[in-house]
C-alpha cells in the first residue's frame, strides 16, 4: 500500500475553487477550520433548522442553506451525518450539480451501499480521516496531521486522484500520511472495525470485564482501574510498537496469562456472522428501518449505557485522577 505524504500532494488543484462543506458536526467543524487555514475558500452548508449555524457563524463562516451551498460550490463535502446523505443528497444537493463538479466523502458508505447514486459527470472522491474530527483537528494544528483512507468512485475529471490529495493535504491528512484504497474496502473496513472491535467490541469487553470482577465482589472503583482506566497505556504500547512489542514491556505473568485467556475470551465465529451483515447490507438495511422509528431501539440502548454503574465510577474517578 503506497502511503502518500505532503510531497506528493498540491494544494492548486483546489486553488479558486468553493468548497462547500455540508455539516458542522465534528468532522465538518474540523475540516472546514483545516481547509481555512490552509489557505482555502469554504462556506458551509446547513438546513434551516440547523442548531450548529450560530456556531459556523461564531467560527467566521459564511453559512447557507443546503441547497445554496451546493449550488455556490464546485466542491461539496458531504460530511452531515451518514444516514442523512440519501435524504440531503436526493433533495438538495443533486439537482444543483454541474459537470466536474467534485463530491467528497469521509466515509464511503453512503456511496458504496447505493444510498447516494451521484450523476456520472462528477468526480466522486474518498477522504476518510482516521479518527474524530476532534483530533483531525488537534493534529493539523500540531503540525502533525492524522492518516486517511482516500479513494476514487469516479473520475470524471480525469484529476480526481490530484483533487483528493490536494483535499488530503488541506486538512492534514497527507502530513499523517493518505493511503490508497477503494469505496468498498472502506466501508467494510471501517464498518466492521467500529462494531466488532474500536467501539463495539472494545466498550463491552471493558463493560463486561468491569461487570464480572464486581459481580464475583470486587469493589467497583477496583474493577474500574483494573479493566478500564489502564486501557490508553496498552493502546498506546501496540501503536507503538504493534501486540508483540507491547507483551514484551507487560510483565511476565500478564504476558503468560494474556496467552492463556485472550483467545477464550474472543469469539472469532461471531466476528465473522457481523462481517457478513456488514457486507450483504444487512446492517444497513437495519439503519434505515431504524431511522423510520425515529431510532427507538437505538436511543433505548444508549441509555442503558448511560446508567450503567461503570459509568458513575467513571465519572467519579475521572474527576479525581484525571
Amino acid at each position: 500500500m503506497r502511503i502518500y505524504k505532503d510531497k506528493d500532494a498540491n494544494l492548486r488543484y483546489l486553488k479558486g475553487k468553493k468548497i462547500a462543506i455540508i455539516g458542522y458536526g465534528s468532522q465538518g467543524q474540523a475540516q472546514a477550520l483545516n481547509l481555512r487555514d490552509s489557505g482555502l475558500d469554504v462556506i458551509i452548508g446547513l438546513h434551516q433548522e440547523s442548531k450548529r449555524k450560530a456556531k459556523a457563524r461564531r467560527d467566521g463562516f459564511a453559512v447557507y442553506p443546503t441547497e445554496k451551498a451546493a449550488e455556490m460550490g464546485s466542491v461539496i463535502a458531504m460530511l452531515a451525518p451518514d444516514h442523512l446523505h440519501k435524504e440531503i443528497f436526493n433533495k438538495q444537493i443533486r439537482d444543483h450539480l454541474e459537470p466536474k463538479d467534485v463530491l467528497i466523502f469521509a466515509h464511503a458508505f453512503s456511496i458504496h451501499f447505493d444510498l447516494v447514486i451521484p450523476p456520472e459527470f462528477v468526480d466522486v472522491i474518498l477522504v476518510a480521516p482516521h479518527g474524530p474530527g476532534e483530533l483531525t483537528r488537534q493534529r493539523f494544528l500540531e503540525k502533525k496531521g492524522i492518516t486517511s483512507f482516500i479513494a476514487i468512485h469516479q473520475d470524471y475529471s480525469k484529476k480526481a486522484k490530484k483533487i483528493a490529495l490536494a483535499y488530503a493535504k488541506a486538512i492534514g491528512a497527507t502530513k499523517g500520511g493518505a493511503m490508497l484504497t477503494t469505496f468498498k474496502d472502506e466501508a467494510i473496513g471501517d464498518l466492521f472495525g467500529e462494531q466488532a472491535v474500536l467501539c463495539g467490541g472494545l466498550a463491552e469487553l471493558l463493560k463486561s470485564g468491569f461487570e464480572t470482577l464486581v459481580e464475583d465482589g470486587l469493589p467497583p472503583e477496583n474493577a474500574y482501574l483494573e479493566c478500564v482506566y489502564q486501557i490508553d497505556l496498552i493502546v498506546e504500547l501496540i501503536k507503538k510498537y504493534g501486540i508483540a512489542g507491547m507483551f514484551d514491556r507487560i510483565s511476565r505473568i500478564a504476558e503468560f496469562g494474556s496467552y492463556l485467556s485472550g483467545k477464550r475470551v474472543i469469539n472469532k465465529a461471531q466476528m465473522k456472522k457481523i462481517l457478513a451483515r456488514v457486507k450483504n447490507g444487512s446492517f444497513t438495511k437495519k439503519l434505515i428501518q431504524e431511522q423510520k422509528t425515529n431510532f427507538k431501539d437505538y436511543k433505548k440502548i444508549k441509555k442503558s449505557y448511560k446508567i450503567n454503574l461503570l459509568e458513575k465510577i467513571s465519572e467519579n474517578l475521572r474527576s479525581k485522577l484525571l
